[in-house]
C-alpha cells in the first residue's frame, strides 16, 4: 500500500500481453475512508468487527482461547486491543496492505466464513475518516514463535512493516492504536467511544470494555427469561422506549430459525402513514448492522418497528445496510407471516388487544386484507367501516343488508347516504383508503353475499315517484327549471322521498362528472384541441338535481308562475344542493350561487317596495 508499489519500475511489455492498473493509493484511501460510509461513526464498528472476527478466528482453533476486546482513550488517540488470532509479518503484507484482501475468505478458513462480520478487507481504512495514522501491533496464535510485528499507515497511502522485540508482544492478539486528524479528536473522546461502542456493541459474544464499563449486554432483551408473561412484556416495552423513544402498544416476539433471526417487532402507539418507509435495527451476528433497514418488512407492515439479529442476511460492502437477495426476500415473507399470525392470534383470544390495535392502526390491517383471504376473513368482525347504520363491520353490516351497496368515493356517499337511509337501502362508504376494494372482496369470503356500487340511478329508482296527473300539472314549472339547469349539464327530476327536510338531492356519478370536465376544457380550449375534446365525448348520463315533492319548499316553489323567478329558485336549490353533499364547487357553480343569492334578495326587496305601495 506504499508508494513504491508503482508499476513504472516493470520492464516494457509487449503490446499483446496483459496490463496492470495504475492506482492511486492516496486518492483511493480517500474514496473509501470518506465516501463509502455514510458517517464517521462507522470507524469504531470497524474496529470492534475486525477485533471480534480475530477472536472468533482463533477460537476456531483453539476453543479456550480468551475473549475480550478492551478500548482505552488517551487525549485524542485510542487503543483497541483483543486476544484474537494475530498476524505475522507475511499476513500484514498480504491482508492490511491489500485493500479489498481479507483474511475471512482465506482459504483456510473458506469454510468458517460465515461466522465472521467482516469479508471485503477494506474495514480497517474506514479509521483513516477520524485519524491521521493507524499503527497495528499483533502477534499471531498460529505461529507462537513468530516476533510481533508492527504496521504503520498514514493518510497519505504510505506504510511500513518492522519486526519488534520478543517482549514488545507477549500474549497473541492485536493492538489497534488511533491518532486523530485534526478537528476529530471528539470522535476519539471517552464519552463517543463508550456510546458508539454500546451503540454497535451491546450483543457481540464477546467481553467487550471501554476502560473498566462494558459494552455488552446479554443475553439480548428478547432472549431472557422472565417470570410472567407481563412482567416480559413490561421489560420488552422499557427496551423500546430507550431504543426508539416511544412505549409500544404491543411487542411481537420475531423467531425465524432457518434464518437465524431473533428479535422482537414493537407496534407503534399512533398511526402513520402506508407511504411511510419504516426503518429498523439490524444487527449481523450481535454487530449492529444499521438503524434505518427499510426493506426488512412488507409494505403493509408500515405499524412496527424491529430489532434484531441474525447471521443469514448479506450487508452492502459498506455494511451500513441490507443485499436486496433471494435471503432477503425469504426472511420478509416469513417475519410478514409472523407479524400476520400475532393479529390472527389477537382476534381469537384477546379482542381488546386487538380493538386498540386496530383503533389506531386500521389502515394497516385493511391493507393487509386486500391481498390475503385468510386476513380478510379473520379480521371482518372487527374491521370498521363508515356506513349509513353508522361505523359496523362488514359482518354485521352484510347480516343487516341483503345488498351491500357501496360507493367509491367521499363525495358520492355524502350524496346519497341520508336519502339511502331514509329509504332502507344500506350503503358502506367506500371511499377511505382500501375500503372499496374489501367491500368488493366480501363475497370471496362470504359466499352469497350480493355486493353492488350505488349510483344515481340505482338511488333514483329507489324514490317514489309522484302521481302523474301531479306531475303533468307541473310541468310548466319543471320545463322552466330544466331549462335553466340545462347549461349546467343537469337534468331536473321530481319524486317523492324522506326525509320531508330535504328540498333537493344533487346525484350524478363518476362518468357524468368526467364527461362535465371534458365539456368544460372543450369549451376553453383553442380549435385544435377542441376537436380533440370532441371526439372524446361520451354518452355518460348527466347529473340530475332530485326535487322532493313531498318538501313543503318545492311545493311553494312549484307554484311559481314566473319563470325568471322559477329559474332563480331552481339556482338556488341546485346550489343548496351542491353544498348539502360537500361537493367542491366549480367557477360556474360559485358564479349561479352568487347570481341567485341576488336575484332573491332583488325579489324579495321588490315585493316590500310593492307592498308598501298598496298601503
Amino acid at each position: 500500500m506504499d508508494s513504491q508499489t508503482s508499476q513504472s519500475s516493470q520492464a516494457p511489455q509487449s503490446p499483446h500481453s496483459p496490463h496492470t492498473f495504475q492506482v492511486d493509493l492516496r486518492g483511493l484511501v480517500d474514496l473509501l475512508s470518506h465516501h463509502l460510509y455514510s458517517s464517521p461513526r462507522v470507524y469504531l464498528r470497524e474496529l470492534l468487527q475486525n477485533a471480534v472476527d480475530a477472536i472468533t478466528a482463533r477460537r476456531a482453533e483453539q476453543p479456550d482461547a480468551p475473549a475480550r476486546v478492551r478500548l482505552s482513550t488517551d487525549g485524542g488517540s485510542l487503543r483497541v486491543e483483543d486476544s484474537g488470532v494475530g498476524l505475522t509479518e507475511s499476513d500484514v503484507h498480504n491482508l492490511l496492505a491489500t485493500i479489498g484482501r481479507s483474511s475471512k475468505r482465506a482459504d483456510g478458513l473458506q469454510a468458517a466464513r460465515s461466522d465472521f462480520l467482516g469479508q471485503f478487507g477494506i474495514g480497517l481504512l474506514a479509521c483513516f475518516v477520524v485519524a491521521e495514522r493507524i499503527r497495528v501491533v499483533s502477534r499471531s496464535a498460529r505461529t507462537p514463535d513468530a516476533a510481533p510485528v508492527e504496521w504503520t499507515a498514514t493518510d497519505d497511502g504510505s506504510y511500513t512493516v518492522r519486526t519488534l522485540p520478543q517482549d514488545a508482544r507477549t500474549e497473541p492478539g492485536t493492538t489497534v492504536h488511533l491518532v486523530a486528524r485534526p478537528g476529530a479528536a471528539d470522535w476519539l473522546s471517552h464519552e463517543r467511544v463508550l456510546s458508539l461502542a454500546r451503540d454497535f456493541g451491546s450483543l457481540l459474544p464477546y467481553d467487550v470494555r471501554v476502560g473498566d464499563e462494558a459494552v455488552t449486554d446479554l443475553p439480548a432483551p428478547w432472549d431472557r427469561a422472565y417470570p410472567s408473561p407481563g412482567t416480559r412484556r413490561v421489560a420488552l416495552a422499557r427496551h423500546c422506549h430507550e431504543l426508539f423513544g416511544f412505549t409500544p402498544l404491543d411487542s411481537i416476539e420475531l423467531d425465524v430459525p432457518l434464518a437465524g433471526i431473533r428479535g422482537v417487532a414493537y407496534v407503534l402507539p399512533s398511526a402513520v402513514s402506508p407511504a411511510q418507509r419504516a426503518s429498523h435495527r439490524v444487527h449481523l451476528k450481535g454487530m449492529l448492522l444499521t438503524e434505518r433497514a427499510e426493506q426488512l418488512l412488507p409494505d403493509w407492515a408500515f405499524f412496527v418497528r424491529c430489532v434484531l439479529d441474525t447471521d443469514s442476511l448479506r450487508p452492502t460492502a459498506s455494511r451500513e445496510s441490507l443485499y436486496e437477495d433471494e435471503t432477503l426476500a425469504g426472511v420478509r415473507e416469513a417475519l410478514g407471516t409472523t407479524i400476520r399470525a400475532w393479529l390472527t392470534g389477537l382476534a381469537a383470544g384477546d379482542p381488546e388487544r386487538l380493538a386498540a390495535f386496530l383503533s389506531v392502526h386500521y389502515l394497516g390491517v385493511k391493507s393487509l386484507a386486500r391481498h390475503d383471504k385468510e386476513m380478510l376473513r379473520t379480521m371482518l368482525p372487527w374491521l370498521p367501516f363508515e356506513t349509513t347504520d353508522g361505523r359496523l363491520s362488514l359482518e354485521e353490516f352484510a347480516q343487516r343488508h341483503p345488498v351491500v351497496h357501496f360507493t367509491r368515493t367521499v363525495e358520492e356517499y355524502r350524496q346519497v347516504a341520508p336519502i339511502a337511509s331514509a329509504q332502507g337501502v344500506g350503503v358502506v362508504n367506500g371511499g377511505y383508503t382500501y375500503d372499496s376494494e374489501l367491500v368488493e372482496a366480501l363475497p370471496s369470503v362470504r359466499p352469497g353475499t350480493v355486493v353492488a356500487e350505488l349510483d344515481a340511478d340505482t338511488v333514483t329508482a329507489h324514490l317514489d315517484a309522484v302521481d302523474p296527473a301531479e306531475e303533468l300539472a307541473l310541468s310548466g314549472f319543471l320545463s322552466a327549471a330544466r331549462g335553466r339547469l340545462d347549461p349546467l349539464g343537469c337534468d331536473v327530476v321530481l319524486r317523492a322521498f324522506h326525509p320531508l327536510s330535504v328540498p333537493a338531492l344533487h346525484l350524478d356519478d363518476r362518468a357524468s362528472r368526467h364527461e362535465q370536465a371534458r365539456a368544460e376544457a372543450e369549451e376553453q380550449a383553442d380549435d385544435l384541441w377542441a376537436g380533440i375534446l370532441g371526439s372524446l365525448r361520451s354518452s355518460a348520463p348527466r347529473a340530475r338535481l332530485v326535487l322532493n315533492h313531498l318538501n313543503p319548499l318545492i311545493r311553494k316553489v312549484s307554484s311559481l308562475n314566473d319563470p325568471e323567478l322559477i329559474g332563480t329558485a331552481t339556482e338556488s336549490l341546485y346550489g343548496q344542493a351542491l353544498l348539502m353533499a360537500q361537493r367542491p364547487l366549480r367557477p360556474a357553480d360559485s358564479a349561479l350561487l352568487n347570481r341567485a343569492f341576488i336575484g332573491l334578495l332583488e325579489w324579495a326587496t321588490h315585493s316590500e317596495s310593492g307592498e308598501e305601495g298598496r298601503r
